[in-house]
């Protein structure tokens, strides 16, 4: 079992139960997955970039990532309908905990003048989005073969119905809030 598992099950449990009121702990939120994500706009004139993030974003996430489409041609960025355009992966059980407690235990301290992530980036129902400027933070990403710094969407989904516990159950995991 996941290190954070036992966390969420032993101690954030109990407390998010206390904190509002839940009578079964079938009724506390808990993440239900997350989506790492790489938009890569630049995939348009060069194709091999593809490659590399789907390498580099298997290695960050622990599982094979798969390649997104075009659903529309913009003609503006010279994009048709059907081109590879991205890379994204979704993670869910225990490579979701393992995943998340690599992300805020190892990565996100990484972060040049990190002050914490923003409390705000919450939808109205729980789940929480971030960006992440450059993909080097992660320890899988070997330096020495990196081509480009890409970005990186990380959205983190919960079954939280309200940002509060949403925010609640993130602060209980470690997520690092400023606010």
């Amino acid at each position: 079992m996941p290190r954070l598992k036992e966390i969420y099950l032993k101690i954030v449990v109990p407390q998010m139960m206390k904190k509002f009121g839940y009578k079964n702990r079938m009724q506390v939120p808990r993440l239900e997955k997350v989506t790492l994500n790489m938009g890569l706009g630049e995939a348009v004139q060069n194709i091999k970039i593809l490659d590399s993030a789907v390498e580099e974003l298997s290695l960050i996430a622990g599982q094979k990532a798969v390649i997104t489409k075009a659903k529309r041609s913009i003609a503006a960025f010279k994009l048709r309908e059907g081109m590879p355009i991205g890379v994204m992966v979704t993670l869910r059980r225990d490579r979701l905990f393992d995943f998340f407690d690599k992300l805020v235990n190892i990565a996100l301290p990484r972060v040049r003048d990190f002050r914490g992530v923003s409390g705000k980036a919450f939808d109205g129902r729980g789940n929480y989005s971030l960006g992440i400027r450059e993909q080097i933070i992660f320890p899988e990403i070997n330096l020495d073969r990196i081509d480009k710094v890409k970005g990186l969407n990380i959205s983190i989904m919960t079954t939280a119905k309200t940002d509060e516990e949403g925010k609640e159950l993130l602060r209980l995991l470690g997520m690092p809030f400023r606010n």
